[in-house]
């Protein structure tokens, strides 16, 4: 049978547990990398954080250039302004963010813009947003986060067990420092709905993840009477829910997809293009980390307890794996270690059949 029948069927047999320094490597050089950025790059916060003073007009003739005149002629710092260039199946528009101003200064930059682009000053939006209100914005997004992830840790510790709860608090720490890091690096503004798409993004990537370890816990009792470690459990389980994982990522981008190209790039809804971004990017890292961070976290953490202490370093691979999870038991043979790529793989140590047993007398 081929790969895709194997995995449509769940009846793939790939090691996770024993590549798992791939998918930490892989990881930690991404959280490095978002950590580098946040500390020298920062976030390009939206109005409603920062707080400040917007303009935003359609025209195309008005260029970066000529914006920034118009803010110097008017006493406005011009290397902390944002000036971003949008473009939509409207056409173009100017958008511009500055810290605060006195309404003056916001009269004046708004109707020389309008002279700038040939058209009324009452089409050129205008916003303003308070620092105070931006400081309270970004305060209850951090202190919804922070409760999301303590309510979260508990309900798994209370579902499950404790070890359970701190490896989906990795993996979602995971997801929320390589999100923010995206942001960073490609410089994509954050606003209320982005935290409102991060926000969604965890709860995706909570739900990959109880998936797998509530097989987990179904598997650890089913195996738990035979001579396999715990990373065996974790690749049985893994390998049963493959598929399903798959499925629900793709069938959660796909609309997602659908919801940036068409009502961002084509319709030009920059709202959507903010919130799509987000989700894009959290749903391709609760998938990820799902798969290769939590699971394999929770079989480093489980191999260490007495019960599996014993066949810590013992992984059934291939057609062991396969009886595994076919039977929920080893065979009624006896399995001996040998290594395989730092890993000891389980193999038959009888060389001949067992004897048959002898009839009792009555």
């Amino acid at each position: 049978m081929s790969i895709w029948g194997r995995l449509y069927r769940g009846e793939t047999t790939i090691n996770f547990v024993g590549r798992r320094m791939w998918g930490f490597g892989f990881s930690g050089l991404l959280v490095l990398v978002s950590i580098f950025s946040l500390g020298f790059r920062g976030l390009n916060l939206g109005i409603d954080f920062e707080g400040g003073v917007s303009w935003e007009m359609s025209t195309e003739t008005v260029q970066i250039g000529d914006v920034e005149e118009i803010l110097a002629a008017n006493n406005v710092e011009v290397t902390t302004a944002k000036i971003q260039e949008l473009s939509s199946s409207e056409g173009r528009r100017i958008r511009v963010q500055t810290a605060d101003q006195t309404d003056e200064v916001r009269l004046a930059v708004k109707e020389q813009l309008a002279e700038k682009a040939g058209i009324e000053s009452q089409e050129v939006s205008e916003a303003r947003v308070s620092s105070s209100w931006g400081s309270s914005l970004t305060n209850k997004a951090v202190r919804a986060l922070l409760v999301f992830f303590v309510l979260v840790s508990l309900f798994i510790a209370w579902r499950f067990e404790w070890k359970m709860a701190v490896a989906a608090f990795a993996a979602m720490v995971h997801d929320v420092v390589i999100s923010v890091g995206v942001y960073s690096l490609f410089g994509f503004l954050v606003t209320p709905a982005t935290v409102v798409a991060f926000l969604t993004i965890l709860g995706y990537s909570l739900y990959d993840t109880i998936v797998v370890f509530d097989r987990v816990h179904d598997n650890a009792k089913r195996l738990g009477s035979s001579r396999v470690s715990y990373g065996d459990i974790v690749n049985v389980s893994m390998n049963q829910v493959l598929m399903r994982s798959l499925n629900t990522s793709i069938s959660s981008l796909l609309p997602v997809i659908s919801l940036l190209v068409v009502g961002s790039w084509w319709l030009g809804a920059v709202t959507l293009r903010e919130f799509a971004i987000a989700l894009l990017v959290g749903l391709f890292l609760g998938a990820y980390s799902s798969i290769f961070i939590a699971a394999p976290l929770l079989a480093v953490y489980k191999a260490r307890e007495q019960r599996y202490a014993a066949m810590k370093n013992v992984l059934h691979l291939g057609e062991e794996m396969q009886r595994l999870m076919g039977s929920g038991r080893e065979d009624s043979k006896r399995i001996k270690a040998e290594p395989v790529g730092g890993i000891a793989r389980a193999t038959s140590a009888l060389s001949h059949p067992p004897r048959p047993r002898k009839n009792k007398r009555r």
